[in-house]
């Protein structure tokens, strides 16, 4: 044991107070007091285990390096979901406890302790991911390979993990993939290898990443996958190799030099490691990756001061990220010829570097020297409170701890010193890496001049029309609260806007809606700054709102949305469409399940962005009208999907679960309708949905407050309409309707999937089975997607008296244009007005409801276009009725959209779609043998 001088006295009482409240009954120990005295997270975890004090105070104990199964004695399908969560924190917490006691009573050399603390993650992280495994195997089986053996998904970490160098209270990057692609065996239902792992890395996932009343094993951070936030989560072998050697970038390289499989080495270990090899080290000696990484180093940079970052050891020059940078740089440019460097450890790296001559000796004992202190600042740090920090402290108590740590009188003492240990690591990375001169782009004086003269006319090509939006921005400025950094950075950036504004030949309404943007922001900093310092985003958004009305307004209302313009690659290309619920199942494992009102930020905010993505794609012709609309859906569906496991998981927790249900089979299910039924769902659109389940009203819940299923499932629609329709900090989510369900505005918001086919049957309107052809599910079990695919099936294909479907249509047609069409003699309303949209959706409801007892090949699809191109196919209209109807119909959504875009409502000129106008008119006619 260790104890080194006496602590500081505030520190010291401060520990004896804490020891006493603790141990009342005990006489002081002097050891416990020091680490009390030195760290908030051991107070905090002697409060939750008193016992561990023991541990600590055992010298032949401390000695060890043990790391054991948390999970040893027990059988892992008999551990639930509450026991193993529980287990992995407690274990955790006396570990990491134990690493404190080290590095602060101890005196521990920092490279044995991130080393521990590495071996430690290795362990829960390989026993939560057997326990995961386990669970989903107990019901679907197990992938087997070729010799019967299980294959269990392996696991990859990035960063400090893969180097085995881990923060104390680090966040965790992991990799998830799979040898083969085989179905589970010997389990109630078989499932393809990518469901199989999906599930299993989500479990995973949530035993380290969720935080419960035991707290948190780790922060899971898996966006270092391929494809990043928008891949999927886990992928195979030949996935993993396709995507590294056909699309990997720089940054990639650089992240998998750390790459390490986690847990014991099996048959399929080495095979992983040689389909990256080539992907990471090129055979011959590759000096691109030094232009790669000084860039790297550059954004970095920029990140540090748009975030504002002072006294950071990691990030700041001289930095741990630099001498991270020096050792891996050298290794990708040497590494294909000497295997000796292939390896994830720093240290190990470096002392091969020095070997082969590549950095000097001394150099080499400067880096290693200086990173080893740099380390054990940032480990002391983050053991002060169990906190991801590499920022020096601002307040008296954590300072102290400092200056008593490093062996300093003072915290200016302190500052000193640590400067001159990363002046010596910064002098060598400018040697390795070295800084592009940044090239100096003067702003023409001319815009300098405008901005401060506020006067456009003094441009060379002056747009009138701006001089208004620059009063008005002036003149608001004045009744602005904004600091003299603001200032400063806010004088920078309106020239070079008035500069990208006269190369984009923006008009006065685009420069009006930018003021519009920066007004919201501008006693926001970090948000000028981020403009300022990233011409790119700057340019983004010039461009955007030159492109769409929309796209501006929905930036000045959101402005955290700004931080989507720094990357074009990602902003211009929208999520895959099969990848939108997986990317939200992600995105929701950082947020607290705890924390509704968070939850309910994070949807909207999730809602947000990709919508962002979604128009700019849609705004500069990425994506047609067909896919933009897919891509809403797809978002939509993903964003009803969440809400409803966020409300589940609320309802349950008060009353229990109805029987036989579980999360991923709720008996509950979403029918859409209208727009998000038929795959049209627009950048404003309202979600028309129904609920329903499959539970009588005579069913109890699990739960202590106990109520009938009937009432649950009430309450758990409900509280979904809470979820979307409040009105937060970002507005709502989607405004819901419901109307559409059995007997209206009067009926139960949530009705038993029977009862609906009784309705339906019995009670229902015509215009209700209209609205059926446009209905899916689009959430549910598959019982009741089947059920619902019978009952729509059945309805849709009822022989009906064909005078009163024509009158019935008719009828409801006539009354929607009395009340809803907005044109007149000269302007055309696209939806309503004779001859449009509405008119051939109603068209395409009637040749369903008049056709499907003959054709019920008509009732597959729920969108427009195919039913009408079945229609055709079957004979129910002609081929050229089938491509005018089409024609028109994509015709007008087209504008319809573009008009959206830019705020312009639903109207144009009547001469602009004469010809459609007139054909659908005719058709009308003719499919109701009206007189023409």
């Amino acid at each position: 044991m260790t104890l080194g001088k006496q602590l500081p006295t505030p520190l010291y009482t401060l520990g004896s107070e804490r020891f006493f409240e603790l141990y009342p009954e005990q006489a002081p120990n002097e050891l416990i007091i020091n680490l009390l005295g030195l760290s908030d997270f051991a107070w905090r975890a002697l409060q939750s285990q008193p016992a561990l004090s023991d541990m600590l105070i055992n010298d032949a104990e401390m000695a060890l390096r043990d790391a054991p199964n948390p999970f040893q004695d027990l059988i892992l399908s008999d551990v639930d979901e509450a026991q193993c969560h529980r287990i992995l924190r407690h274990y955790r917490e006396r570990y990491w406890l134990k690493v404190a006691c080290l590095d602060l009573c101890y005196k521990n050399e920092i490279a044995d302790s991130i080393g521990y603390i590495s071996k430690l993650a290795d362990e829960l992280i390989n026993s939560a991911n057997n326990w995961a495994f386990t669970q989903v195997s107990q019901v679907n089986g197990k992938p087997l390979d070729e010799q019967q053996q299980p294959l269990a998904m392996m696991v990859l970490g990035m960063g400090k993990l893969g180097g085995q160098e881990l923060n104390y209270s680090s966040d965790i990057d992991l990799i998830f993939s799979y040898p083969r692609s085989v179905k589970t065996q010997g389990g109630r239902r078989s499932l393809e290898a990518q469901v199989f792992y999906n599930k299993v890395a989500q479990k995973l996932i949530a035993a380290l990443n969720q935080t419960t009343l035991d707290g948190q094993v780790f922060r899971v951070d898996m966006r270092l996958r391929p494809f990043g936030e928008s891949g999927p989560l886990v992928m195979s072998f030949n996935a993993i190799e396709d995507y590294y050697q056909e699309q990997g970038r720089e940054w990639e390289r650089y992240a998998m030099l750390k790459g390490r499989l986690i847990g014991p080495q099996t048959r399929y270990s080495d095979e992983f490691y040689q389909l990256l090899k080539p992907f990471v080290y090129r055979r011959y000696i590759d000096f691109s990756v030094i232009e790669s990484l000084r860039k790297m180093k550059q954004m970095i940079a920029q990140e540090v001061r748009r975030k504002r970052l002072t006294n950071n050891i990691k990030l700041g020059a001289g930095g741990i990220r630099e001498v991270e940078f020096v050792v891996q740089a050298l290794q990708m440019v040497r590494g294909g010829r000497d295997a000796n460097l292939q390896t994830q450890s720093l240290l190990k790296a470096l002392k091969q570097l020095n070997q082969i001559k590549v950095i000097g000796e001394a150099e080499a004992k400067l880096l290693e020297r200086n990173y080893l202190i740099l380390r054990r600042i940032e480990q002391y740090l983050q053991i002060f409170s169990d906190q991801q920090t590499q920022t020096l402290p601002d307040d008296e108590p954590n300072q102290s701890r400092l200056n008593y740590l490093l062996n300093q009188v003072d915290f200016s003492h302190c500052l000193v010193f640590i400067e001159k240990i990363m002046a010596g690591i910064h002098s060598e990375f400018e040697y390795v890496i070295g800084y592009e001169s940044e090239p100096v782009d003067p702003c023409e004086g001319a815009f300098v001049s405008a901005w401060e003269h506020t006067d456009i006319s003094v441009l060379s090509e002056p747009n009138e029309d701006w001089q208004s939006a620059l009063d008005d921005f002036k003149s608001r400025l004045t009744k602005t609260k904004i600091g003299t950094r603001g200032r400063d950075i806010l004088d920078k950036l309106m020239p070079l806007l008035l500069k990208q504004l006269t190369n984009e030949k923006a008009s006065g309404a685009v420069f009006g809606m930018i003021c519009q943007v920066l007004n919201k922001v501008i006693s926001r900093t970090a948000y000028l700054e981020l403009l300022y310092e990233n011409p790119g985003a700057l340019k983004q958004l010039v461009l955007l709102c030159c492109h769409s009305k929309w796209i501006g307004e929905h930036i000045s209302r959101y402005p955290i949305l700004l931080d989507e313009l720094i990357d074009p690659a990602v902003l211009y290309k929208p999520t895959p469409l099969s990848a939108y619920k997986d990317e939200i199942r992600q995105y929701f494992l950082r947020i607290d399940s705890a924390d509704l009102e968070l939850q309910m930020e994070a949807l909207r905010q999730f809602k947000q962005t990709h919508q962002l993505r979604i128009a700019a794609a849609d705004a500069t012709g990425v994506l047609d009208v067909m896919k933009v609309s897919d891509h809403l859906t797809a978002l939509a569906e993903a964003i009803v999907e969440q809400a409803v496991n966020i409300a589940w998981h609320q309802m349950a927790q008060r009353f229990g679960i109805p029987p036989n249900t579980d999360d991923e089979n709720k008996g509950f299910a979403v029918i859409a309708y209208g727009k998000t039924g038929g795959f049209e769902v627009g950048y404003d659109s309202d979600l028309d949905l129904v609920f329903v389940h499959n539970h009588d009203g005579t069913d109890q819940t699990s739960g202590t407050k106990a109520i009938d299923s009937r009432q649950f499932y009430l309450k758990l629609a409900q509280r979904l309409l809470h979820l979307f329709n409040t009105r937060t900090a970002s507005g709502i989510l989607y405004e819901l309707d419901t109307r559409l369900r059995p007997e209206g505005a009067s009926g139960l918001m949530a009705i038993n999937l029977e009862s609906f086919n009784h309705y339906q049957q019995t009670q229902a309107w015509t215009w209700e089975h209209q609205a059926l052809v446009r209905s899916r599910m689009i959430l549910g079990q598959s019982e009741l997607q089947q059920r619902f695919a019978q009952i729509r099936l059945g309805i849709l294909c009822d022989q009906r008296e064909p005078q009163k479907l024509k009158d019935d249509v008719i009828n409801m047609r006539e009354k929607m244009r009395t009340h809803l069409a907005k044109g007149d003699s000269e302007l055309f309303d696209l939806k309503q007005d004779a001859g449009g949209m509405a008119d051939i959706e109603f068209i395409t409801q009637y040749l369903v409801l008049s056709n499907a007892h003959t054709f019920e090949q008509l009732t597959t699809y729920s969108d427009n276009v195919r039913i009408l191109t079945d229609a055709a196919r079957l004979g129910c209209i002609s081929n050229d009725t089938k491509e005018g109807l089409i024609a028109a119909y994509i015709d007008y959504r087209s504008c319809y959209h573009v008009l959206s875009l830019d705020q312009r409502g639903r109207c144009v000129t009547r001469d602009e779609f004469a010809t459609h106008i007139s054909f659908v008119t005719r058709t009308w006619q003719q499919i109701f043998q009206l007189a023409l």
